[in-house]
């Protein structure tokens, strides 16, 4: 993400900063101090992570329709608005940190959230999002703001936590390397696979896992191994994913209706269509026939039909473990 740093240089520069005395919650906001009330239209950005993407955050500030656009985090600091303000025409952008469930008690907080025209989620750690955010206050504000019919956005753990069901990392310890295919597929119930549900409700997310940095850390295998259990445990008996590559984003419209934009190689949506032969703690993974749309950039792909166009569709298995592809070349990818 190229974006100038200028936390130590907020005074000068007009930052408005605001902390709660009794919590550790931080509100940076740069533009208008005054709130401002626009009539934002909905819609869903979802980038997969790596560097960030101009023309999918011109499309939100664009749903901002000239309002307020505020950044949700757990840690870091306010590098993106000076980025976003360069890009946009926005009464203000502000980044607002969350770091514990203290700070998402707050009622300031909830306050500052409603004021937003649209949100997006950073990326990150989304265990913190879950452990931290999950069953208080600002889950609710969150929830609030989509059903309002505002648009939202998040990339990396910030897309990771759009679908209705999530990869919440929650068994992962800060020096874990990256979840992986060679953990879940000879195991599905491996103890760092860790999902969980009902976190935000958006539109066409419903029945549907997310994620990210897709094709560029290799995530097909262990992706299979998460739609496998979401069928096995219960939660589904039809779920679908959408995963998408670094560089790489799925503009979502209120009609269902996407458009994959991004230098990456895209996004890839994925349906089973039967249930796995074979889920079972400490066996390899057998699941047949999971449908797989790639689509590129300048493609689109509907998400109430399921079905796309500009892209390639194709078939995966799993045999014991192993993904094989119906896709010329045998590329899972």
């Amino acid at each position: 993400m190229k974006k100038p740093r200028l936390a130590t240089s907020l005074l000068l520069l007009g930052f408005a900063l605001s902390t709660a005395h009794a919590s550790s919650w931080k509100h940076y906001r740069l533009g208008n101090r005054d709130d401002v009330q626009t009539h934002p239209p909905a819609g869903t950005a979802m980038m997969g992570g790596g560097s960030d993407l101009d023309e999918a955050f011109r499309w939100l500030c664009q749903k901002a329709d000239h309002g307020d656009l505020l950044v949700l985090r757990a840690t870091g600091d306010d590098d993106y608005n000076p980025y976003i303000q360069k890009l946009c025409k926005l009464n203000s952008v502000a980044t607002l940190i969350l770091p514990d469930r203290a700070s998402s008690q707050d009622p300031a907080v909830i306050e500052i959230i409603k004021q937003a025209e649209v949100l997006f989620i950073s990326g990150g750690d989304q265990a913190r999002y879950i452990r931290n955010w999950q069953g208080t206050p600002v889950q609710g504000a969150i929830n609030a703001h989509i059903a309002a019919g505002k648009p939202i956005g998040g990339t990396s753990a910030g897309l990771a936590v759009q679908g209705e069901f999530v990869y919440g990392a929650l068994g992962d310890k800060p020096d874990d390397k990256d979840l992986a295919w060679t953990d879940v597929l000879p195991n599905p119930y491996f103890a760092r696979v860790t999902l969980v549900r009902d976190f935000l409700k958006i539109p066409h997310l419903e029945n549907l896992i997310t994620d990210s940095h897709f094709a560029k850390r290799n995530r097909m295998g262990r992706t299979l191994g998460f739609l496998a259990r979401i069928m096995q445990d219960g939660w589904s008996d039809s779920p679908r994913e959408v995963a998408i590559d670094e560089k790489s984003a799925v503009l979502l419209e209120p009609d269902g209706k996407a458009t994959v934009v991004g230098s990456g190689k895209g996004a890839y949506f994925l349906r089973p269509t039967q249930k796995p032969a074979v889920c079972k703690k400490q066996e390899p993974l057998t699941f047949a026939q999971v449908s797989v749309y790639r689509a590129p950039a300048g493609a689109h792909f509907d998400a109430v039909q399921w079905r796309g166009t500009g892209g390639t569709a194709y078939s995966l298995s799993v045999e014991k473990g192993k993904i094989e592809s119906t896709q010329a070349g045998k590329s899972i990818y």
